[in-house]
């Protein structure tokens, strides 16, 4: 995409693509302090940003014609009136500068081909986009770490988001060809290889929009935190579901409420799969990694119960399928994509079959996107 600023004089200019990401499998354990399995994959967005002398901000939305203007000396709280996409990015300057990091002026415009509200977290992409740009050009001297913890803050505090680490991790730890696993309490992360070869990954998105400020992400984390709470009761030294075994959790099924109890469910035998994905993957063993996403959408529409009936639909209309290995929602729920492993050669009468069936179903095509992992933030040559 063909980027241009404003017409200022800048002192120096910066293209950075920052990456999508995709999870396969860990979902709603990052805010848990669990384990995630997230890679950087080849959708994302692309920034083009000039420092100048001033105090003004302009940021610049390409794809769709908004701008937004603010002045560096007094950012606009997170109170005030601004694009829903605007609250991503002055957030991210506002977080910069709370942490004691000096910001100049600077114009932004940016563009990309992430489908909003896919679950392929294009807020994780405008927040790491600018948040590396910035460093860079500002040399603020952040490794990335801590440029995904800024990025966090920064979603957390303007569009209200309490998400984890995981979106914000991916998009600039990732690294072509690998899968990474982040242990959210401790930070540690490894990667592990993932063969996009053989077997290609295949997101059908259902095109139904969510907004994980306005549903019930935040709510589904207060359960959570109400079920560490009741657990403490009997385990005080736990701090969070992460240190919460699937024995544990049995023995005191009966002391939670059912609803808290799912939760908690959920949470803990999701971080168990994870582990389990990752073995299976040093094995090289792809059909077990396809078994333990079929469980993760089981558990996600049964007991975290954040899927709707399009996702269900797309995951069972694979269930059989011999070459498909294992399918499930991805993202925070209520919408957006299906993850499949599907075999090379399969991939095009797959497509047809699932286009057809949705259509007839939904009277409308879902958008397929067939996805490679990629490398995480970085300028652009």
């Amino acid at each position: 995409m063909e980027l241009s600023l404003s017409g200022t004089t800048y002192t120096q200019e910066l293209q950075v693509r920052a990456p999508g990401r995709i999870n396969i499998i860990g979902e709603h354990t990052d805010y848990n302090l669990g384990y995630v399995l997230p890679a950087a994959i080849d959708k994302g967005i692309t920034f083009r940003i000039g420092t100048h002398s001033g105090t003004r901000c302009r940021l610049d939305a390409a794809n769709l014609d908004q701008s937004y203007v603010f002045d560096i000396a007094d950012i606009p709280g997170p109170e005030a009136d601004m694009p829903g996409w605007a609250r991503y990015l002055v957030g991210v300057v506002a977080e910069l500068q709370a942490a004691g990091h000096t910001v100049g002026g600077f114009d932004a415009a940016f563009g990309g081909d992430i489908p909003i509200g896919s679950g392929l977290s294009s807020s994780a992409a405008l927040e790491c986009g600018l948040a590396w740009g910035l460093d860079q050009l500002y040399g603020l001297g952040l490794d990335r770490m801590a440029l995904a913890q800024a990025a966090q803050r920064a979603e957390h505090t303007y569009p209200g988001v309490k998400c984890g680490l995981m979106d914000q991790f991916a998009s600039l730890h990732g690294q072509a060809g690998q899968v990474v696993r982040l242990d959210c309490r401790s930070l540690d992360f490894a990667y592990f290889p993932f063969d996009t070869e053989t077997y290609r990954l295949v997101l059908f998105n259902t095109k139904v929009e969510h907004s994980l400020a306005g549903s019930e992400y935040n709510t589904r984390r207060l359960q959570c935190e109400e079920g560490v709470l009741r657990l403490q009761a009997f385990f005080p030294d736990i701090a969070s579901l992460r240190d919460v075994s699937p024995d544990m959790l049995a023995a005191h099924a009966g002391d939670l409420p059912e609803i808290i109890y799912q939760r908690c469910a959920h949470v803990v035998h999701e971080n168990a799969r994870v582990l389990a994905t990752c073995d299976a993957l040093a094995a090289g063993n792809l059909a077990a990694v396809g078994s333990h996403m079929f469980a993760s959408h089981d558990s996600l529409q049964h007991q975290y119960e954040v899927s709707c009936e399009e996702l269900d639909f797309l995951v069972d209309q694979v269930r059989e399928d011999p070459a498909v290995l294992g399918a499930r929602m991805m993202g925070g729920g209520f919408g957006g994509c299906t993850l499949n492993l599907v075999q090379r050669e399969a991939v095009p009468a797959l497509q047809k079959r699932i286009e057809a069936a949705y259509s007839a179903r939904y009277g409308r095509a879902p958008e397929t996107y067939i996805v490679r992992i990629m490398d995480g933030v970085g300028d652009v040559q």
